[in-house]
């Protein structure tokens, strides 16, 4: 079993950027495909990225593309959101999620097994 935890939510002006981070843990040796998604009040959970296990494969949603970044560190189980140019519509709990299927990234969230506890993000105008 995974635990994953997140870390750089806040408030920021539009226009500005924010660095989430999402560690896991719990299943040394097995690394994680790991996504972000993130949920404003009132709506449904939205895929925001996804990073493969090696970190080779990466996936944005559209309203993201070009603005965020998902990387993630040489121990692998480290996943870095770089998010530029904010905008108010970009506010929301931003989630990590993690998936232990190999060679299959999924943009749903039902397809994933362990979440973190998610961060805010606020934009203002």
């Amino acid at each position: 079993q995974a635990q994953l935890v997140e870390s750089g939510g806040g408030f920021v002006q539009v226009g500005g950027s924010l660095r989430l981070s999402c560690t896991a843990s719990g299943r040394t040796g097995s690394p994680y495909a790991i996504a972000w998604f993130r949920q404003a009040p009132g709506k449904e959970r939205k895929f925001v990225s996804v990073i493969s296990t090696t970190g080779f494969t990466k996936h944005y949603g559209d309203s993201v593309k070009g603005r965020f970044t998902v990387s993630r560190s040489s121990d692998t189980n480290t996943v870095t959101l770089q998010m530029n140019n904010l905008k108010p519509e970009d506010t929301a709990v931003y989630y990590c999620a993690a998936s232990s299927v190999m060679n299959v990234l999924y943009t749903s969230p039902f397809e994933y097994e362990y979440w973190g506890q998610g961060t805010q993000v606020t934009v203002s105008s």
